[in-house]
This record gives C-alpha cells, sequence and structure tokens, in this order.
C-alpha cells in the first residue's frame, strides 16, 4: 500500500485559499502560526498547516 506524499502549497495558492494577501501570508509564517519550509529557496506551506491555522483560530474563539 502506497501512501500519497502530502500537499504543499506555494505561498500564493494560500493567500488565494485563506483569502489573504501576501503580507499577512508572511506574517503567519515569521510569527510561527502557520508551518511552512523551503526547499531550494521556495517557501513551502503543507496543507495540513492551513487546517491547523483555521481549527486554531477557531478554538481561540477568532481572536
Amino acid at each position: 500500500m502506497t501512501t500519497a506524499p502530502p500537499e504543499v502549497l506555494t505561498v500564493p495558492e494560500v493567500m488565494a485559499r485563506l483569502k489573504y494577501g501576501r503580507s499577512k501570508v508572511y506574517d503567519l509564517i515569521r510569527s510561527k502560526r502557520l508551518v511552512s519550509f523551503t526547499d531550494g529557496g521556495c517557501r513551502r506551506i503543507p496543507a495540513g498547516a492551513i487546517e491547523d491555522y483555521i481549527r486554531n483560530r477557531i478554538e481561540a474563539g477568532g481572536r
């Protein structure tokens, strides 16, 4: 049984999913509220990190 690799997104893809601007996405990355990594100088965000971010926002009551 093979497992599909986790989906990774670019910053523009995250911007579209969250409907946030570029600065906001990079602010979330800088503040460690959104997990990311670089691969060859390209910033990548695991799709699961977006789900975690949304879940944390809901649990915090939107604050």
